[in-house]
């Protein structure tokens, strides 16, 4: 849980490179690594292209706007602080950058739920360093 925000679920505590996607999400902005040489976007974030092998990289604004790759129905909260959202989706989404995102749902009731389904990606501040997305109709 997040002390600074109120934020009542557990809440991830990032390093690295994923630190950074984070703090780029909580201040508002969504960011994926894009190779300066081959162009090729990618997440999550790591050191080296996988396309061309390059350490030559940017963090670059994303539309915010993809669909509905795949997704889950959860029924049964495997922590405690979950109990009280249970049934809760968590999606994959396919960005239109191409690469592809894990979020909650919003505004979307889980039977509508569809391969495909056009969304756009919000964000949730936690606190200062930490940003989650989630997925709105578009």
């Amino acid at each position: 849980m997040s002390e600074e925000s109120g934020y009542p679920l557990p809440a991830p505590a990032p390093e690295g490179l994923n630190a950074e996607w984070y703090e780029f999400v909580a201040g508002g902005e969504l960011r994926f690594q894009r190779c300066d040489d081959c162009g090729k976007w990618r997440h999550p974030p790591r050191v080296l292209c996988a396309a061309c092998g390059s350490d030559h990289w940017t963090w670059t604004a994303s539309t915010g706007k993809g669909a509905i790759y795949s997704w889950t129905v959860t029924h049964r909260p495997l922590h405690p602080m979950f109990a009280e959202v249970v049934p809760y989706a968590v999606v994959v989404v396919e960005m239109e950058e191409g690469v592809r995102i894990i979020c909650s749902v919003r505004e979307i009731a889980n039977e509508d739920l569809s391969l495909d389904l056009p969304v756009s990606i919000g964000i949730a501040p936690v606190s200062d360093t930490v940003g989650l997305p989630y997925a709105l109709p578009a």
